[in-house]
């Protein structure tokens, strides 16, 4: 994005804005008719401007990007339910006690064996946060830039890839949507690289626009919605190839039957390569590193010609 001049004739919007605050109070000017419209929230947020907000929402993101000189992120998903070990041991305790005080209720015997088998699957939690570490240190030698982690900015896993991330002193993104119930970003985010969004697909297109990797931990509707629409993007080509990991093969192979979907002639046998299984921080983050140098410097080179022919990416 080109640097605008500071040399300029006129006052600025934000000047303006500033100014006309300063305005005699009169029935004319009290009236909403009379705010200038880029301050107006009643007027920005009518049902007919609902372009205008979508391009705000792609263009605040990505210029604040630009600003802090992220090229590449990694993308990590997974379950906000799955907490660290000792939270989930006293989710467990918890639970035990409800039961025992009500024996024989069967609501809360259910409790109890959800509340074991998310105990169980409490050491996800560690191995993102050990990724999101791993991740942020990966470094490219032609770009100079490392990759940044980015996630929904939740608790769970994406807390834990997030916190990973800061453990080292990097960069980390969370991409927030505003949700009927109170909820709030993790404290592990970048504050400068915190976004809220509206619109859900304006959020997923931040998601994979600077993506070199997805790597989706155990998880809830959220997580297959964004893993699924990647899948989709590779497979129609609408994206070039990325490493897509699955953390966890028995987590997934139990949740999602693919070899049927390849009997049923639904997909076919080479999507099965769209993705892989994997099981160790250690082990997703050499996969995405080799892929990291395998492409960027065709990346960095297709930039950088970019850049000089003043052409837009």
């Amino acid at each position: 994005m080109a640097p605008r001049s500071s040399l300029r004739s006129s006052r600025s919007s934000k000047e303006d804005a500033v100014a006309a605050l300063r305005g005699v109070d009169t029935p004319q000017t009290l009236s909403s008719s009379y705010r200038l419209s880029y301050t107006d929230i009643d007027f920005l947020t009518r049902e007919e401007l609902r372009p205008v907000r979508l391009q705000l929402e792609l263009l605040k993101p990505e210029m604040l990007q630009q600003e802090h000189g992220i090229d590449a992120t990694v993308v990590v998903f997974g379950g906000s339910r799955i907490p660290e070990k000792p939270v989930a041991a006293e989710n467990v305790a918890r639970a035990e006690q409800a039961a025992a005080a009500n024996p024989g209720n069967a609501d809360n015997m259910r409790k109890v064996a959800i509340a074991r088998r998310v105990l169980a699957k409490s050491h996800y939690y560690q191995e993102a946060r050990k990724l999101g570490g791993l991740l942020s240190k990966i470094y490219h030698r032609h770009s100079g830039r490392n990759l940044v982690v980015i996630t929904g900015g939740g608790p769970g896993i994406m807390e834990a890839a997030n916190r990973g991330a800061r453990d080292v002193g990097a960069k980390t993104m969370g991409l927030n949507i505003v949700l009927p119930h109170e909820q709030a970003p993790n404290p592990y985010i970048t504050p400068e690289l915190c976004f809220q969004f509206h619109y859900f697909s304006i959020r997923k297109m931040h998601f994979l626009m600077r993506a070199q990797a997805l790597i989706a931990f155990p998880g809830g509707f959220g997580t297959l919605d964004e893993l699924f629409e990647t899948l989709t993007l590779i497979q129609t080509k609408k994206i070039k190839p990325l490493p897509v990991l699955l953390f966890g093969r028995e987590f997934w192979q139990k949740l999602i039957n693919f070899d049927f979907l390849v009997e049923e002639g639904v997909i076919s046998p080479e999507d099965l390569n769209i993705f892989k299984f994997v099981e160790t921080a250690e082990e997703a983050a050499e996969i995405v590193q080799k892929y990291f140098e395998l492409v960027k410097d065709t990346w960095v080179d297709r930039r950088g010609r970019a850049a000089r022919n003043g052409e837009v990416s």
